[in-house]
């Protein structure tokens, strides 16, 4: 599949799971454009990282996801979107009496709000280009439920029903939208979670994966950011043309249970 001559926005991209979602879309021939928040010399050296060894154009927009004139921004500020990579999200864990009002703004404004404005910015760009390929990185949550996540778990859910709503909208042009649903990545956020974990539990690294983090992923092994990437690429193929309006679960079977 090659993706030669098209533009990719990922936002929340300079880490993790979006950053792995750009390398392989930049593998695949897509220029792309990076964003943060933070506009720091290392957020610009990872785009130049992805030119100089792909050889695709890359670049860094820095936008607050949590600004909805900012998001739109983003999209007119990269001038091209044919393919829109809504990443960008954020978790706190509380009991929803307790749950601190700031906290579930902050999470429903980026995990969900988010992904509204920049679609609504790149639509028009993808009707003019006569495609594109809208992919919202939701998650298990956005299947089912954990306690203590209300914020996360609701924002997951919309994020799979605006998928669903923009799907219809763009069902009778070459624009497809649709969720991709991880369970636990192994992300460096992830990695540096192990050790503490593991001095809590009293387990050794592999038990404390397998019976603690991994608990509810039937596979007991975390889905890569390189996966999540090779899926984007797959839904940008000409062999996914058809598929719009559903989720694509990388989760070791967790909502098969």
């Amino acid at each position: 599949m090659s993706l030669t001559g098209k533009t990719a926005i990922i936002t929340g991209s300079t880490s993790g799971i979006g950053l792995g979602i750009a390398w392989e879309l930049a593998r695949a021939g897509a220029d792309v454009v990076l964003n943060s928040f933070t506009d720091s010399d290392e957020d610009h050296a990872l785009a130049r990282q992805i030119a100089d060894e792909t050889g695709v154009k890359a670049r860094y927009i820095k936008a607050d996801m949590s600004k909805g004139a900012e998001c739109r921004a983003l999209v007119e500020t990269a001038g091209r979107c044919d393919v829109l990579v809504n990443n960008a999200g954020i978790q706190h864990v509380a009991p929803i009496d307790e749950f601190p009002v700031d906290k579930w703004d902050a999470i429903i404004a980026i995990n969900l709000n988010s992904a509204f404005h920049t679609t609504a910015a790149a639509l028009p760009m993808m009707r003019a280009a006569g495609w594109g390929r809208v992919i919202n990185i939701a998650s298990a949550h956005g299947l089912t439920a954990s306690p203590f996540k209300s914020a996360y778990v609701a924002a997951k859910h919309g994020i799979v029903g605006m998928t669903k709503t923009v799907a219809l909208e763009t069902a009778r042009e070459p624009i497809t939208a649709n969720a991709i649903c991880p369970g636990y990545v192994l992300t460096p956020l992830v990695e540096e979670q192990i050790p503490d974990t593991m001095e809590k539990y009293d387990m050794g690294r592999d038990e404390v994966i397998e019976k603690v983090m991994l608990e509810r992923q039937p596979s007991k092994e975390f889905a890569t950011v390189e996966q999540l990437g090779g899926t984007a690429v797959f839904l940008c193929s000409d062999a996914a043309a058809q598929i719009t309006g559903t989720t694509l679960s990388v989760d070791g079977g967790w909502t098969a249970l």
